[in-house]
């Protein structure tokens, strides 16, 4: 009878650390693949900025013939931030730090680009270039928001991951922490307009 009342007791625990433990992990996999699915937000969002690079410099190079570096410089950055993608399996802190910077390259030239504009005053009024170019505005704002909502859910999730008990499951099946988008190196000074 003794020996029932034990066996009843720890079969008791066992399910509710069973439960617990389940519940737990459900929680983390629920919080990850928020994260991951914002990660793929933020990525749609730069698509979204390089499928319009084409059309843009298409409308550039009928105004700006002569302004082929500038142009082959946004194809270029063009290609490489397309070919850096990342895989929420395999993010290494030095991947998003390439892929970051492969998109501020992109971001640089496409400034140099829109600065064309100024020297070319029918490419201004160009109601091509002007929708490009608010799309472009939009799109910036969409990849802000991106990224800003991706860290927002890597620090849920990695405060879910880190935090007791639940940081003993995390490191047993293999949860591991995420890194957030950061500002690029300078991006703390205000740039300086020349005229």
């Amino acid at each position: 009878m003794k020996l029932n009342k034990t066996l009843i007791a720890v079969i008791a625990v066992v399910v509710v650390i069973g439960a617990w433990a389940a519940s737990a992990y459900n929680s983390m996999v629920g919080v990850q693949e928020e994260a991951t699915t914002a990660l793929a937000n933020v990525q749609s969002a730069y698509q979204r900025r390089a499928d319009l690079i084409p059309n843009l410099v298409e409308t550039v190079k009928g105004y700006a013939a002569h302004e082929k570096q500038t142009l082959e410089d946004v194809v270029a950055a063009r290609s490489k931030a397309t070919s850096i993608t990342l895989d929420p399996e395999n993010m290494t802190p030095e991947k998003l730090k390439e892929f970051q910077q492969a998109q501020g390259e992109l971001g640089s030239a496409l400034g140099r680009l829109i600065a064309i504009q100024e020297n070319y005053p029918d490419l201004k009024a160009n109601e091509n270039f002007r929708d490009l170019q608010v799309q472009l505005e939009g799109t910036e704002n969409r990849i802000n928001e991106a990224r800003n909502s991706f860290n927002n859910v890597v620090q849920q999730y990695n405060v879910v991951i880190r935090s007791f008990p639940k940081n003993v499951l995390a490191g047993m099946f293999g949860f591991a922490k995420m890194d957030k988008f950061e500002a690029e190196a300078g991006a703390e000074k205000a740039p300086q307009v020349k005229f």
